[in-house]
């Protein structure tokens, strides 16, 4: 087993890491412990990782960390495991995973699994994958300006504060989609693989994150109060029922601009649009209690 730590998101938690390891070396299993030292680095680590057979590769970190590791680990037969030490925890949350060291301890030996189907977005950059969801527009130049210092000192609440700063800073340009080969247009997307958003908030109840395709929620209402309508919806789990926004399930969506609009994956920043975003070749086998 292989342990890929990121120390950056486990900040303050590093502790439930540990608690971890004694555990798993107390029953006799072997586990070997790499840190990150870099944006990207997870992903070179797991496909290194991943070129033994049967490897069970362990993500130690939050859902960027996830998703750099399931990066590594595809088209190989590599487990990815998850001890969840991220601020928001949204893959960890939605597909039940442990979170108290014994419960990720137990779960990491019996090895029991359930898929996961990642989506791929497609860019002027490298195509990388997520696990969880992909946002373009207002959500996604949060996570693009929010200083990690404010992060490490208030966890998800420092998303809140960044969003209320955003909210008069966003220019709420009309972002135009195609939508399995069908025009849309929203003020803001975001392309879901589960049913969660920004932690235990329910946004695509008909999510399913172990087959192929997406839950597309359209924001159809822009501006700063549509905005902050949205954004008290979330906490209350209405958001799905919110005025003007539109849940699409589809297999291929495409971002349309020329770079104006911010895009952001599993919480870490991905660029910005043009983007496309199709499913991964074949799932990912994640290890459940």
């Amino acid at each position: 087993m292989i342990v890929i730590y990121n120390p950056a998101a486990g900040q303050g938690r590093s502790g439930r890491l540990w608690r971890v390891l004694d555990i798993l070396s107390g029953n006799g299993i072997k586990v070997r412990l790499e840190e990150t030292r870099y944006a990207g680095h997870a992903t070179v680590l797991a496909r290194e990782a991943a070129q033994l057979p049967g490897q069970l590769i362990v993500a130690a970190g939050g859902d960027g960390t996830i998703a750099e590791v399931a990066n590594g680990m595809a088209g190989s037969s590599a487990r990815l495991g998850v001890i969840p030490l991220g601020t928001a925890n949204v893959l960890a949350r939605e597909l039940n995973l442990p979170r108290t060291p014994r419960a990720v301890a137990a779960a990491l030996a019996f090895g029991r699994t359930r898929a996961l189907w990642p989506g791929i977005a497609r860019g002027v950059g490298p195509e990388r994958v997520f696990v969880q969801m992909l946002g373009v527009g207002l959500d996604a130049q949060v996570v693009h300006r929010l200083p990690g210092a404010l992060k490490r000192a208030l966890g998800r609440s420092a998303y809140v504060v960044q969003t209320l700063r955003e909210l008069v800073r966003y220019d709420y340009a009309p972002i135009r989609l195609r939508i399995d080969g069908q025009a849309a247009e929203a003020g803001s997307v975001i392309v879901s693989k589960g049913t969660l958003y920004a932690g235990q908030y329910m946004l695509a109840p008909g999510a399913k994150p172990g087959e192929p395709g997406f839950s597309v929620a359209l924001f159809e209402r822009s501006g700063p109060w549509s905005a902050l309508m949205y954004g008290a919806a979330l906490p209350l789990n209405l958001l799905p029922n919110a005025p003007g926004l539109r849940l699409i399930r589809a297999s291929h969506v495409e971002i349309l601009g020329h770079g104006q609009v911010p895009a952001q994956a599993d919480g870490d920043p991905a660029g910005a649009v043009p983007i496309t975003v199709v499913d991964a070749k074949a799932p990912i086998q994640v290890v459940i209690s």
